[in-house]
């Protein structure tokens, strides 16, 4: 369940209760006038399950609401209420299948920064990934696939494809591609160093290790991965089941095969850093074509419920 609050001008206070008031899903009504001051106007609040919220913010968003007041939701994660169960068995569909689009859209977009930390996270990760591939060591590869922060642009790339956001797009393009470049500029500088240092050496790299080579040797089971991985991540992040996505995390190897880039490419190990781009660009791919169709099957699906119910007042009418 969602807590909506809602600032409106005192003229368009009516419509908005009016819509709240019709939807089976709202409960918990309440409405204050002139309570609002920045922007001023009257303050609304409501609950509303899940299921419904995304048809309740799609109507207050055609009302103009945001243009002249606000709209905020939070989760609400007790309620204890005749009202709020009543509310849970009208409205159609599962709570926890529900997708809001705007909550989607606004926790997908704050990835698309390329902030330091983002870039941070990514260039830590690949470093330890990338003395991982050194050692053999799947620990240390399973450990940089948890550190990586590359499935928040990667989802975010899949909801701005379905919902045609150009400006969203390039952000996320952009936040894969100098994320991923400069965390194996320094991997590469981090392999020099501590091959000066002594810690590791070439050999190293052309040594067997039969526990991480499948890094660099991308099969059709490399496509199969990315694809389940791909739609455990967008219905983890539809869902709000955050333990689903740190397993999404370590299933598949975009931070470690563009570690082993990185580490081949300063031995100049040329056929293994080309089988490691491969596979990094086969998992990226797959992650973003299993998500985006993720999301089409969950749009379609909530589309047919919401005509399915639509209509069933006129069959009863009859």
């Amino acid at each position: 369940m969602l807590h909506l609050r809602v600032i409106v001008p005192p003229d368009q206070s009516p419509a908005v209760t009016d819509l709240l008031a019709a939807d089976p899903g709202v409960t918990h009504l309440v409405v204050l006038s002139d309570a609002a001051r920045q922007p001023r106007g009257d303050l609304i609040l409501c609950d509303v399950v899940r299921e419904s919220a995304d048809s309740v913010l799609h109507g207050l968003r055609q009302l103009g609401v945001e243009a002249r007041g606000g709209i905020a939701a939070d989760d609400v994660e007790l309620t204890i209420s005749t009202a709020a169960d009543r509310a849970a068995r009208t409205a159609p569909g599962s709570g926890a299948d529900a997708v809001v689009w705007d909550e989607i859209a606004a926790k997908t977009g704050e990835q698309t920064e390329l902030s330091a930390t983002y870039l941070v996270l990514l260039i830590v990760a690949t470093m330890i990934a990338g003395i991982g591939v050194l050692l053999d060591q799947p620990i240390l590869i399973v450990g940089a696939m948890v550190v990586g922060p590359e499935f928040g642009p990667l989802a975010a790339l899949c909801v701005a494809l379905l919902r045609r956001r150009g400006r969203v797009i390039l952000r996320s393009v952009q936040a894969l591609v100098v994320g991923f470049l400069a965390a194996m500029v320094a991997t590469v500088l981090s392999t020099w160093a501590l091959d000066l240092a002594g810690l590791v050496t070439r050999d190293m790299l052309l040594a067997e290790r039969p526990l991480t080579d499948f890094i660099w040797r991308p099969d059709a089971l490399s496509w199969v991965v990315g694809l389940l991985a791909g739609v455990a991540g967008m219905l983890s992040l539809t869902s709000k089941k955050s333990g689903s996505l740190v397993g999404v995390l370590i299933s598949v190897t975009t931070v470690p095969a563009a570690a082993n880039v990185a580490v081949a490419a300063a031995y100049r190990v040329w056929h293994e850093a080309a089988g490691s781009a491969l596979q990094l660009l086969i998992n990226l791919c797959a992650i973003v074509l299993a998500g985006l169709l993720t999301l089409v099957v969950q749009q379609l699906g909530w589309w047919r419920l919401a005509r399915r119910e639509a209509g069933r007042p006129a069959r009863r009418g009859r």
